[in-house]
């Protein structure tokens, strides 16, 4: 996925700021909360979902570092259609929409990068949400611990993924519990994770995402 150096284009338009701590588990919005920020991920791995009114949460989408979320305020939003939270100990940057608004109007602003990046963001939501209709279970759950790695974005991919429940890959990937583990015992036993908890990825797990 695109990614632009906000912190710096947001230095340069002069926006005032605010930089909160969110440690590993803590929500960052819950659905329903009023729209009042854009935010900005300056460090950690944070979790979009959306909560059916039968109370069953789905994930829409893992987001790493140099990603937006939350800009459906600035299409007037009124309240979160969904929730974020932190996966890692993370850093965002918050800014006030109000004032993202008059800057992406400027000419010359940064407006073209951010329209770039939130499509290339959309795009790819849009290929998760194919993947989980169509998809099998081996291959959702490759593709959340690939997307958890960061393979395919921009920077090196972390082997090391931060240590995750059974039940929140079973609900990242949206199978079940005993299926997250009988497929984690498989890919370890071909060598494309290691370790327990706390895994780590091997580029040979892509096999399995692009296994016809």
């Amino acid at each position: 996925m695109a990614t632009l150096n906000a912190q710096a284009l947001l230095d340069r338009e002069g926006l005032a700021r605010e930089m909160v701590d969110y440690r590993s588990g803590q929500t960052i919005f819950s659905q329903g909360d009023a729209c009042r920020h854009v935010m900005y991920i300056c460090r950690g791995t944070i979790k979009l979902s959306v909560r059916s009114e039968s109370g069953r949460e789905v994930s829409v989408a893992i987001l790493g570092p140099g990603a937006f979320f939350g800009e459906a305020c600035l299409a007037g939003q009124r309240n979160r259609g969904g929730s974020a939270t932190a996966i890692t100990r993370s850093t965002i940057l918050r800014v006030n929409k109000q004032k993202m608004v008059r800057v992406l109007g400027r000419p010359g602003s940064m407006a073209d990068q951010f329209i770039a990046h939130m499509l290339a963001r959309h795009v790819r939501i849009e290929r998760d949400l194919i993947d989980s209709l169509f998809n099998s279970c081996e291959k959702r759950l490759a593709r959340t611990l690939l997307r958890l790695a960061r393979y395919g974005q921009r920077g090196q991919p972390r082997r090391a993924l931060p240590q995750l429940s059974l039940d929140a890959l079973a609900e990242m990937a949206d199978i079940t519990r005993g299926t997250v583990n009988r497929f984690l015992k498989k890919f370890k036993k071909l060598g494309f994770i290691e370790g327990d908890g706390a895994f780590k990825v091997n580029s040979t797990l892509l096999r399995v995402v692009l296994r016809e």
